[in-house]
């Protein structure tokens, strides 16, 4: 089967502080082959540079975080993105590195009607290596072997627009850090698949996520906030449980651990949106595909 007819369109999110890899990445997005890809970029709290003609834009006054920031986007292809049938998220400082991605999402969703994510492997442009952190599977050892997955890379990405449509958009109050998994898991529990593939390729300099101030607290507030909206009652310990270890085992700094008591306190007293526990079902459908919900 292929993707013809089948319209995509792409979000990139922007501080407005990387104009010459933005463009590079805009780019890369006119290059590929078949049917154009239509291009909504928006600032999140900033002025946006001058764009190629005919790419949309959206300019927010304030950061709204990267979840709410994208689901902006999404709404500017119509509700749910309902004008394109697909949506790439492109993080802005990175690269197709190939002109064929967007023809092999077409077919990848044409060929299998319940495949709801593609996630793309990140390599770094100088040494193409893959950080085992970018593959989203605990079996991480070969960045190039495609697979079925249960999670996915937010910056580099394509989802069906019907994925946002059937189970909503991503979490806006998380701002930065799990809001891929809880998207992942609403959208697995509605019978969705998502696959990882390591020939759709996203060019993007190598980096550590803890360059991010808010990374400790964002990362153990939403950890708590994922687990209380998302997991039947007697796996939210458990799963709690497994990462408050494997968080001392690693034997962050002082200032990171305070900092991830703090988010993770903070998680359990503030409100997480709505609960919809998964079914038992898709517990075992995650453990069968290699990561069981309780790490």
């Amino acid at each position: 089967m292929t993707g013809a007819g089948m319209k995509l369109g792409a979000v990139v999110l922007t501080m407005g502080n990387r104009p010459e890899e933005l463009r590079l990445l805009l780019d890369s997005v006119a290059k590929q082959h078949g049917d154009p890809v239509e291009v909504v970029v928006v600032g999140n709290g900033s002025p946006l540079p001058e764009l190629p003609e005919g790419v949309r834009t959206v300019e927010l006054p304030e950061n709204v975080g990267i979840p709410a920031g994208r689901n902006v986007g999404i709404e500017a292809f119509g509700p749910g993105g309902g004008e394109v049938d697909a949506l790439l998220f492109l993080d802005d400082d990175g690269l197709l590195a190939n002109p064929d991605t967007a023809e092999l999402c077409r077919e990848a969703f044409a060929a299998d009607p319940a495949l709801g994510i593609i996630s793309f492997r990140i390599a770094d442009p100088d040494t193409g290596e893959t950080q085992r952190r970018h593959v989203p599977r605990l079996r991480a050892a070969d960045p190039m072997r495609s697979s079925r997955v249960t999670t996915f890379l937010g910056g580099a990405n394509a989802a069906r627009t019907a994925v946002f449509q059937q189970v909503g958009g991503l979490p806006d109050d998380f701002f930065y850090a799990h809001e891929e998994t809880d998207l992942a898991w609403r959208a697995l529990d509605a019978g969705w698949r998502i696959d990882y593939r390591s020939d759709m390729v996203l060019l993007h300099p190598t980096t550590a996520p803890s360059r991010h101030a808010v990374y400790h607290r964002m990362v153990a507030r939403n950890r708590v906030w994922l687990a209380r909206r998302n997991l039947p009652a007697p796996l939210v310990p458990v799963y709690l449980g497994v990462w408050l270890l494997l968080t001392l085992l690693r034997r962050p700094s002082r200032p990171a651990l305070r900092a991830w008591f703090g988010g993770f306190k903070e998680g359990w007293s503030t409100g997480c949106g709505p609960r919809r526990p998964m079914k038992w079902r898709t517990v075992w459908r995650l453990t069968r595909l290699g990561r069981p919900p309780v790490i």
